[in-house]
């Protein structure tokens, strides 16, 4: 058993920057990967970022690479997205996942822990 909480969510202008995190506690077993994920009204949950646990690999999409930024501290096993330039298109409500299993971690399939997410809004 996993739980993720994810934080740091609100309104902002854009161009403002967001800072959301996330922290894993229960399985006491490095994650192999997390990511973020989020879902906009109407539309599909879409792949944001995700990196691997122990390598510190990342992947984005194209859609936020060169404005967003993920992050981990191992220590405290928590997840970041630090969120630069953002623009109204990035209002959605924002997922953390976590997945224990060697893969790509570029598909929400992938990833078996959802946290509850953190909305974020921005405003034109």
């Amino acid at each position: 058993q996993v739980q993720l909480v994810e934080s740091g969510g609100g309104l902002v202008q854009a161009g403002d920057s967001l800072r959301l995190s996330c922290a894993a506690s229960g399985r006491t077993a490095s994650p192999y990967a997390m990511g973020w994920f989020r879902q906009a009204p109407g539309k599909e949950r879409e792949f944001v970022a995700r990196i691997t646990w122990n390598g510190g690999s990342t992947a984005y999409a194209a859609s936020v690479k060169g404005r967003f930024t993920i992050s981990r501290d191992n220590a405290k096993n928590t997840l970041y997205l630090q969120m630069n330039s953002l623009k109204p298109e990035d209002t959605a409500f924002y997922y953390c996942a976590l997945t224990f299993t060697f893969g790509l971690g570029l598909s929400s399939s992938e990833f078996r822990y959802w946290g509850q997410g953190t909305q974020v809004t921005v405003s034109s």
